[in-house]
């Protein structure tokens, strides 16, 4: 069996894996799959998401009410395969950075107005 058809192989047997979790426990996970994002990546992702909730933990405690620079910041630095909104739903949905996802989609829900 060639390399290219191992690789075949294991790329039909990861789409059937996603099939078969249910994407709704970890819906940011099947979005990466579904958008064939490496694992470097995923970890750019979830320190951008680390450093935002952070900040958003710092300018709440200074008394901010407006996090638009930070969707802004979250947008601009997120991968060009994922979907904004999508991403936000997804990052929530699966208990990641709750605070920080809750606030960016009620910022969208805002502009979207």
């Amino acid at each position: 069996m060639s390399i290219e058809q191992r690789i075949e192989k294991l790329e039909y047997y990861c789409s059937l894996m996603l099939d078969m979790i249910a994407p709704e426990t970890k819906p940011f996970y099947a979005l990466v799959i579904r958008h064939g994002l490496t694992k470097e990546e995923v970890e750019h992702t979830l320190r951008l998401c680390e450093q935002l909730s952070e900040q958003y933990k710092q300018q709440k405690e200074e008394g901010f009410v407006i996090f638009t620079s930070l969707l802004h910041e979250f947008a601009s630095a997120l991968h060009p395969n994922l979907p904004l909104a999508e991403t936000i739903d997804a990052l929530k949905k699966q208990q990641l950075f709750v605070p920080l996802m809750t606030e960016f989609q009620r910022l969208l829900h805002t502009l979207n107005e």
